[in-house]
């Protein structure tokens, strides 16, 4: 990650105020959390959004800063789930949280969906070593996008491997060996048991406050987004463009 840009400046070398803003919309379940990274959020909201991100986003944000006690101008940095996710939703939470903090002047920092996601479904209590994680999410009506990370003692989840995009049909039970899978947004089946889905639909839960946590520590270590330049992660691109233009193939460049 680079420095802050003009527009997203923070305290003294880089570091944010508190508290902070996170906003995911990569998934169906939309998540914002209020605090300051450290403890418990102030306030927090995880909702099954569908496709509607757009109509709700701004609402929710504004019931949750009235809970908090707080006003926008309050907030010392936003932290942004960059998906990978759905075109729609990731464009609306990432618009959001980017004009959010050029308008403050605050910094930003974008934050992987499934890195968040990681850190939610086990904890991260640090110090202590727990189970790789598989982050499991739908990429198109078929395909599924693999992340997989290592949580041992350490704020930020190490990455194994690069992500993948798993074509529909191939098995993925030799890529989830030794892991603990959290499964978002699918449904249970031959490969996908039910404590999958239940994890994942935890995680989600959960995610704003992981979120809060990963981005504090990267704002403190000077690691900030240029506001100007911070893309999400997109896995599935408007519906309809399918059939006009022919397949689609994930990147992970997305400029």
């Amino acid at each position: 990650m680079s420095r802050a840009g003009q527009g997203a400046a923070g305290g003294p070398e880089g570091r944010p105020r508190a508290p902070l803003l996170a906003i995911d919309t990569a998934t169906q379940q939309a998540a914002i959390a209020i605090g300051d990274g450290r403890a418990e959020p102030l306030a927090a909201r995880s909702w099954r959004a569908g496709y509607r991100h757009g109509e709700e986003l701004l609402a929710v944000l504004d019931e949750l800063l009235h809970e908090a006690g707080i006003e926008l101008r309050d907030l010392g940095g936003i932290v942004a789930g960059t998906g990978p996710g759905a075109f729609t939703g990731l464009r609306v939470g990432l618009a959001t949280a980017k004009g959010l903090a050029y308008g403050l002047r605050v910094p930003i920092v974008g934050v992987a969906s499934t890195a968040g996601l990681a850190v939610a479904a086990l904890g991260a209590a640090r110090g202590t070593a727990l189970a790789p994680v598989a982050v499991l999410l739908p990429a198109g009506p078929h395909d599924r996008y693999l992340a997989r990370y290592r949580i041992a003692g350490t704020p930020w989840p190490e990455p194994l491997g690069d992500p993948e995009l798993v074509p529909g049909g191939e098995p993925l039970a030799a890529r989830l060996a030794g892991m603990s899978l959290v499964a978002v947004d699918l449904p249970a089946g031959p490969e996908i048991g039910a404590a999958a889905v239940a994890l994942g639909a935890a995680a989600q839960e959960r995610l704003g406050g992981s979120l809060l946590s990963l981005g504090r520590g990267a704002l403190e270590a000077g690691r900030a987004d240029d506001v100007a330049e911070l893309v999400p992660a997109y896995v599935t691109l408007p519906r309809g463009i399918t059939a006009q233009l022919g397949t689609i193939e994930w990147s992970r460049d997305h400029r």
